[in-house]
């Protein structure tokens, strides 16, 4: 079940993917890389010239099936999956940015191993 967390690169709270919605979306966004893959082939173009939500357009649908929300940034959803995030830091509640992270680059906070959970 998706569960709504902070993303330190989209800068806002969005769904996050457990392992399970994760294993049905990893297929659709490596058919987007080879969709981008084919496209700047036959076209002869630069990355910056392939249309990016076209080639996400499968892995875009899944994730709105899975979470009800829209991603929104297609090319984002490859780093919304919980298992790339740390613990929420026990001064802002923000998670860290991976699991052996031993700082809250949010607010600052070195993590220390049996602090209490922040509060809700």
């Amino acid at each position: 079940m998706p569960r709504n967390l902070y993303c330190w690169r989209c800068d806002m709270v969005l769904p996050m993917l457990d392992e399970a919605e994760w294993a049905q979306l990893a297929p659709l966004l490596d058919g987007a890389i080879e969709n981008i893959q084919r496209y700047r082939q036959q076209h002869g173009v630069a990355l910056s010239d392939v249309p990016i939500p076209r080639m996400y357009w499968a892995a875009s649908e899944m994730y709105q099936s899975l979470t009800g929300s829209v991603s929104p940034k297609p090319e984002a959803i490859w780093h919304h999956r919980i298992a790339d995030y740390g613990p929420p830091c026990t001064h802002c509640g923000k998670p860290l940015r991976t699991p052996r992270a031993k700082l809250c680059v949010a607010c600052g906070r070195d993590r220390v191993p049996g602090d209490p959970p922040p509060p809700a």
